[in-house]
């Protein structure tokens, strides 16, 4: 059963089975989730669903909300707040393969359990590592097809919570199959929100975190579920897929990591929008391209892009985040596409959106055949045609952030420095740093985020 092997996987995962190269790729994962998520807890979703919480009161001071004023809450409603924050922004990693923000669901059940129950910085890792294997592996397994109406972030990324809670509450095999049993039946995220620019997507990640923490905590209470919740009749893959890749849920469990090839965002924008952005851009800088110098821009893409970020009228700034007409004239315009694109007057600018409407995208057979031959390669080409009547064109495979063409770990350092370090106090973005770089050597989570809140509380 798919179940059964995928659960006797993560019940088995030790930190010490894991090469270097894993455990660097993992901190560096750690570290990427970190910056998007106190930068996010900004963002009006983060913050509505801070105050709403706050209501509650829970008695257990478990585990951490990372926001400019860090807090102590219990472990669910602290997965719940840092998920959606870190998928607030959209400048969290990606993997590609499975379409799926691993970090912004795996993460925030990870610290939170972590915390919780005072696990190692090797426990932690291992637990990352876990989760991340599962949830891409149940995102492959049902994409691309499942993508048109099902966000895999909310939906597959629930097993990825689940099995990152469990693997550091140390469920043998049989409460892991439960565990997956009560995620699989909780998993959930549609993506009708961005006809309105709505914040349901910071929903879908923040409730996969949480609702994956549930899954564990019943399972070791011996809750019973479905036994076959991926691979069943009526189980998870079936449900969410008209053609699921059932092979992709166990072939080559142990040889290799889906951790190895994640990747990571050089733009703040929805990922399938990077490489004609990309594209965009280093033709802007090749030619010495003036906006006005552009009579016409087409994007040739992929199927999956097409079908969620062909977007010539967004409805909100934060709605431009998924429009390929509104980033790549941005890009052509400003040469980047960072935090300050996605402001209100940054999308109502008149001249971005005359160029918007000179932005045209259509679906490309061939890049469509080769995303399908290889769903980590998520490609584009930008060709443009400007007044003098030059065509000018480029295609990017594989853009910045990619596996093929990665972010370092100091890449990662520099993007924690640049949006997260300046929301907190002077001196706790360094220590954070230090404590992600030396994550292995942590005896206890707990205190080694301490200092987090209890500088918060002396303030």
């Amino acid at each position: 059963m798919s179940t059964e092997a995928l659960a006797k996987f993560v019940a088995g995962l030790r930190y010490a089975d894991l090469p270097e190269a894993t455990r660097a790729h993992a901190r560096q994962f750690c570290l990427d989730w970190l910056a998007c998520c106190i930068r996010g807890s900004g963002e009006p979703a983060a913050r509505i669903v801070r105050q709403v919480q706050a209501a509650e009161r829970p008695a257990a001071r478990a585990a951490t909300v990372l926001c400019a004023q860090p807090y102590r809450t219990s472990a669910a409603a602290a997965a719940l707040a840092n998920g959606a924050a870190s998928h607030a922004l959209d400048m969290d990693d990606l993997h590609n393969a499975s379409i799926l923000h691993l970090g912004t669901v795996v993460m925030p059940a990870a610290l939170a359990v972590a915390e919780r129950i005072g696990a190692s910085g090797e426990a932690l890792i291992a637990a990352i590592v876990a989760g991340c294997e599962a949830a891409a592996r149940v995102g492959e397994a049902v994409n691309p097809e499942s993508y048109f109406f099902w966000h895999t972030t909310g939906t597959a990324g629930t097993f990825g919570a689940a099995a990152a809670a469990a693997s550091l509450l140390g469920l043998d095999a049989e409460r892991t199959v439960a565990c997956f049993g009560s995620a699989g039946t909780q998993a959930a995220g549609l993506w009708e929100f961005l006809t309105d620019g709505a914040m349901s997507k910071t929903l879908h990640a923040g409730k996969a975190a949480q609702n994956g923490i549930l899954a564990a905590d019943l399972a070791a209470a011996g809750f019973t579920a479905a036994r076959r919740i991926l691979e069943g009749e009526k189980g998870f893959c079936r449900a969410m897929s008209a053609a699921p890749h059932f092979e992709k849920l166990s072939e080559g469990l142990g040889a290799g990591y889906r951790i190895d090839t994640n990747g990571y965002k050089a733009y703040t924008c929805c990922r399938h929008c990077h490489p004609a952005i990309e594209a965009a851009i280093r033709l802007r800088d090749a030619h010495r391209l003036a906006p006005e110098a552009i009579r016409a821009v087409t994007v040739r893409t992929y199927r999956a892009a097409r079908d969620l970020v062909d977007n010539p009228a967004p409805a909100t700034p934060y709605g431009h985040k998924f429009s390929l007409q509104y980033c790549v004239a941005h890009a052509l315009r400003e040469g980047r596409v960072g935090l300050e694109a996605f402001t209100a007057e940054a999308t109502a600018d008149a001249a971005t959106r005359r160029l918007m409407g000179r932005v045209s995208v259509v679906l490309d057979d061939a890049i469509d055949a080769e995303f399908r031959r290889d769903p980590m390669k998520w490609a584009a080409e930008v060709e443009l045609e400007t007044a003098d009547g030059r065509r000018l064109s480029d295609y990017v495979p594989y853009p910045k952030g990619d596996p093929e063409n990665p972010l370092v770990y100091a890449e990662t350092e520099a993007k924690f420095r640049a949006v997260a370090s300046p929301l907190l106090p002077p001196g706790q973005g360094e220590r954070l740093l230090a404590v992600i770089a030396g994550l292995d050597r942590v005896a206890d989570v707990a205190d080694a985020f301490a200092f987090l809140t209890a500088e918060a509380a002396v303030a």
